[in-house]
């Protein structure tokens, strides 16, 4: 790995946190939040580009083009084609003589029969079935909801937990810079003191000097 590649791993692995549970100047001051406000309405509007770290989003139903065409109806608010209801339809020979019509005709009765015997097959085992199966489904979905719900509720005990972590790691950080803040500022006042004692020394020598200088001038 170059240098310029560690680098830049390094960078991306800093994490530059802000201090909302400390800086609290916006509150105390409300001309600088005035000021933040003018400031953001100047840059305009964030960028509509992701983060390179976000993932792309997936393909939903990439290996079902039929559920994938499903999705993208609904998407786009289009109604659902009507059903073909012809083939339920029992309909008669349009010209009585011809023999093919009536083929046709007939071959299509017995698909609707045959349809029907399904349907009733269909709605026996159902009847017999059809109870256990969906009580099992519903319990499968009940579990599943719970394993959701006992994640959603893990997930906000964790982003409490960093949220608390945060707020104590800031405020812990915050004491210490304004002491550091303070023991500045008494630092700063101290060397302003000595500095102008330093000059008012230096005020007094001159004095001291010059009236030296004038008793020997005297003498």
């Amino acid at each position: 790995m170059s240098a310029s590649e560690t680098n830049g791993a390094a960078q991306h692995s800093v994490i530059f946190d802000s201090l909302p549970y400390y800086d609290n100047e916006l509150e105390q001051y409300p001309f600088l939040k005035e000021k933040v406000e003018r400031e953001l309405a100047r840059e305009g509007k964030p960028p509509q580009t992701l983060h390179p770290r976000v993932p792309p989003a997936p393909t939903l139903f990439a290996s079902h083009p039929l559920l994938q065409a499903e999705l993208e109806r609904v998407s786009n608010h289009q109604p659902m084609p009507q059903l073909d209801t012809a083939r339920y339809q029992l309909p008669g020979p349009i010209t009585p003589e011809s023999e093919e019509e009536w083929l046709e005709a007939l071959k299509n009765a017995r698909a609707q029969l045959e349809h029907q015997k399904l349907r009733q097959t269909n709605l026996a085992l159902l009847q017999q079935y059809g109870s256990n199966a969906w009580r099992i489904h519903n319990y499968t979905n009940e579990a599943s909801a719970k394993d959701v719900e006992k994640a959603l509720e893990d997930l906000k005990n964790l982003t409490t937990e960093v949220n608390r972590e945060r707020k104590n790691f800031q405020t812990r950080l915050g004491s210490q810079l304004t002491s550091l803040e303070t023991r500045w500022t008494e630092l700063i006042s101290s060397i302003l003191q000595i500095e102008m004692a330093n000059v008012a020394l230096e005020v007094e020598i001159d004095r001291v000097n010059k009236r030296e200088v004038e008793l020997a001038a005297a003498l």
